[in-house]
């Protein structure tokens, strides 16, 4: 925590500290926690809790939407919208109107951002995965084993992010409304979040 402490006092990009609020176990904790990370210089960022992968036991009715956190937290203490800070950025940005900070909401269950998205993920046995939600990833280990150069490599990845049509979660609430099984996803253990 100190190494923490050092580098936002460096002058260093804030920290930011993500929690994922899940209805029935921690939606009490949220304004505790916006108490805690105000004034500290650290990011709190509040994640609708997902359907990612399919061990975790997800149900559309524990998700908190950002919608009720940030009602939650500017009734505490009054909140702005801040713009973006870059092309992509998934987490909607709030400052604390008497300058005690600043939250983030990441909101993919209520208001998916599937066609901004420009994040790909890639697991330990060298799979590049073109989604969170995601059943299958797509092979690098094997050109890198066999020789590929960096620009092949390049042009390998480029394709890929160009054919994706990766829209999971905007039609999550679809799929779950009607009921219908979801197809299997790749854990976020797997791929590191």
């Amino acid at each position: 925590m100190e190494a923490i402490a050092a580098a936002s006092d460096a002058g260093l990009a804030p920290v930011k500290v993500n929690m994922v609020v899940r209805r029935g176990v921690n939606g009490q904790s949220v304004l505790p926690m916006a108490a805690h990370f105000r004034h500290s210089g650290h990011v709190l960022r509040f994640i609708e809790y997902m359907d990612v992968g399919t061990t975790n036991g997800w149900r559309l009715e524990e998700v908190v939407p950002a919608a009720e956190i940030i009602s939650l937290i500017g009734g505490q203490w009054p909140l702005e919208p801040v713009a973006p800070a870059y092309h992509g950025e998934v987490a909607s940005r709030y400052r604390y109107f008497d300058g005690a900070g600043e939250i983030g909401v990441i909101a993919s269950v209520t208001q998916p951002f599937c066609r901004g998205c420009t994040r790909a993920r890639l697991s330990a046995d060298g799979q590049l995965y073109t989604c969170l939600f995601a059943g299958a990833g797509h092979d690098l280990r094997g050109p890198l084993r066999a020789g590929s150069s960096d620009q092949a490599l390049r042009e390998q990845i480029s394709a890929i992010w160009a054919r994706r049509a990766d829209r999971y979660s905007e039609q999550r609430t679809h799929q779950t409304s009607r009921m219908q099984q979801v197809t299997p996803k790749v854990e976020m253990s797997r791929i590191g979040g």
